[in-house]
């Protein structure tokens, strides 16, 4: 059984161990399908990235992310997870300012944003308003009476992200997992703050996601980079922020996760937080 090196990292944290956690394998060459998901259901994390050597020549390395159903051709924490295990590792980009990753949904580009690492958000595979029907299931499944849904879109960047914007912080945090999903259910709820969260960390939004386990249940991620980019792309567009914010993640399963969310002047919108090694080199055994 050959040894790949395993790096734990947590993502978007507001202090040490509050974020997403995500596990990195190195020279993921080699590996089947098969072995990658098994061992991203092994680890138990929301997601494993896999990195490999690039295969575009514009890219500085290439990454495949699994989840617990599957491959996904873009996640944002397991972008910016695989992008610190790499740099710590001692990759080199070839620009001093942006790192470019291959993977599944094409080119993704990183910079380094001070202490923090940020993705430029990947354009929406799919937008636009929900059907009645489909809004009116994503509500039973997590407890919301409909009165409390602002707006319902679809914000497929991915993962197949549905986005309810509800009435209050309040209600995004009273909604609670009722029922088992018929099928695959990746679903976001959001609100603004009018006077802060109660909290040391300062944020616009709070925000929470749920997606469907293997084993066909929902359940809740702590904090979720793809989602905020689809969240960030619905709220600059409609008026809901203007150049910048901060989105607050976590609290109801016991984190504290800060994504930071900016719009540059070219339209382009930036998402980013924290990365910190928690362990590293880590040797794994995977089975053929």
């Amino acid at each position: 059984m050959a040894g790949h090196r395993c790096d734990l990292v947590d993502v978007f944290a507001s202090r040490p161990l509050t974020g997403n956690p995500l596990g990195v394998v190195h020279g993921a060459e080699g590996l089947s399908d098969a072995q990658m998901l098994a061992f991203t259901r092994w680890l138990g994390f929301s997601e494993t990235s896999f990195l490999l050597s690039p295969t575009d020549p514009a890219a500085d390395y290439h990454v495949r992310i699994f989840y617990p159903n599957g491959e996904l051709p873009f996640a944002g924490h397991p972008t910016l997870g695989a992008c610190h295990a790499w740099l710590q590792a001692g990759g080199k980009p070839r620009q001093d300012d942006i790192i470019i990753q291959q993977c599944s949904a094409g080119l993704i580009e990183i910079r380094r944003d001070d202490d923090r690492l940020s993705f430029k958000a990947p354009p929406l595979l799919r937008e636009g308003p929900m059907e009645a029907d489909a809004t009116a299931k994503a509500a039973r499944l997590l407890g919301i009476a409909e009165d409390r849904i602002l707006d319902a879109v679809h914000a497929d960047n991915g993962p197949g992200w549905v986005l309810l914007r509800l009435r209050s912080v309040d209600d995004v945090l009273a909604a609670s997992i009722t029922h088992k999903p018929d099928g695959i259910a990746d679903i976001g709820l959001f609100a603004a703050y009018e006077d802060g969260p109660p909290t040391a960390s300062p944020a616009d939004f709070e925000v929470r996601a749920f997606f469907t386990k293997a084993d066909g249940l929902l359940t809740e991620d702590p904090v979720t980079g793809s989602l905020n980019a689809a969240l960030a792309q619905y709220a600059f567009a409609n008026g809901l922020a203007t150049g910048r914010y901060i989105a607050c993640q976590g609290r109801a399963v016991g984190k504290d996760g800060i994504v930071h969310c900016r719009q540059d002047e070219d339209g382009s919108i930036w998402v980013g937080g924290r990365t910190d090694s928690i362990s590293s080199g880590t040797l794994f055994p995977f089975p053929g």
